[in-house]
């Protein structure tokens, strides 16, 4: 395939799975559109443009020739430096590895995270919460995450894989959203009644039944296996955690119980708080089941994936 191939498959399926809905998204860049055309000239000299075509500054295609041919992909869930280092040690070994794609967003798609968590507003929105609220409670966390992004050395690895010649990509919210709305529909579709049986539920995807052996797989932070599960809220996308003052909106909006990746200790304080159950699917593994289900399409399409960097691979097709 071609990177821009890659990359055009990734976005689209990202729209596709979003909470908010392809018709919503593709609302948001109509007037990102707008936005652009009525810049000065010199703000267009700044602007990404991708942001035409892309609703997710998370997701970028960091280094490389978008024309360029690949057949090999090393993926994984962080890419650094060291990673980078693997992929140029496998070539020197023999393995054909002519393209790297890392889940955690590296260098712009990096410093740009925060943008992504507007989601997190409409999704709030679809559970109950009212939008005002829910664009009052996110403005102070996004700002938070804004401030605290800025002082990062955002392009360790962007220059390491721009020096080795490796193409190198990041694909963040488009693969959150693939697990978002595969476990959600997956929960609306069965009604799990008890947290046990949404436990149960998660361990029949392979990603968290291996990552269960590794002592990191699903588990109850707040509740017992027996408390009933009530409407159920997946909380995987948006670019990371929200407010911690989202568990009281949620919980008049009558949001039992929660399934997120990871939570913050003030966060999961607040749940408890307001008696939302909270459900730890695990980091890795919801990671992992949101970029197979995209990997899925590429080795379908005849490219070689080489797992790394706590990617646990599995194929569904």
């Amino acid at each position: 395939m071609k990177i821009r191939e890659i990359y055009e498959l990734v976005i689209a399926r990202g729209m596709e799975n979003d909470p908010r809905g392809l018709e919503a998204v593709t609302k948001l860049l109509a007037k990102e559109k707008k936005k652009y055309e009525e810049m000065k000239e010199d703000e267009k000299k700044e602007y990404d443009t991708d942001r035409l075509a892309n609703p997710y500054t998370d997701t970028r295609l960091l280094v490389g020739d978008p024309e360029k041919e690949v057949k090999c992909a090393l993926v994984g869930i962080d890419i650094e430096v060291g990673e980078v280092l693997l992929a140029d040690r496998l070539v020197q070994k023999g393995r054909p590895v002519d393209f790297i794609l890392s889940h955690h967003p590296e260098g712009k798609a990096m410093a740009a995270l925060y943008e992504v968590m507007h989601l997190q507003e409409d999704t709030l929105t679809q559970f109950g919460v009212p939008i005002n609220v829910a664009e009052g409670i996110m403005a102070p966390r996004i700002g938070e995450v804004k401030r605290g992004i800025l002082p990062m050395n955002h392009n360790r690895a962007v220059d390491a894989a721009r020096i080795l010649n490796f193409p190198l990509m990041c694909t963040h919210t488009v693969a959150d959203n693939m697990v978002n709305t595969y476990l959600q529909k997956k929960f609306d579709d069965q009604k799990p009644e008890t947290l046990g049986d949404v436990i149960k539920m998660l361990k029949e995807e392979q990603e968290y039944a291996e990552a269960a052996k590794l002592s990191a797989g699903p588990t109850l932070v707040l509740g017992s296996k027996e408390r009933r599960a009530g409407k159920i809220m997946v909380d995987m996308t948006g670019g990371t955690g929200g407010s911690e003052d989202a568990y009281a909106k949620l919980s008049h909006a009558g949001v039992g119980t929660l399934v997120s990746m990871h939570i913050g200790e003030k966060h999961r304080k607040e749940a408890e708080k307001n008696h939302v159950n909270v459900v730890i699917a695990g980091h890795m593994a919801s990671d992992s089941l949101g970029m197979n289900l995209l990997l899925d399409e590429l080795e379908a399409r005849g490219m070689e994936i080489i797992p790394c960097s706590g990617l646990i691979r599995h194929k569904r097709k």
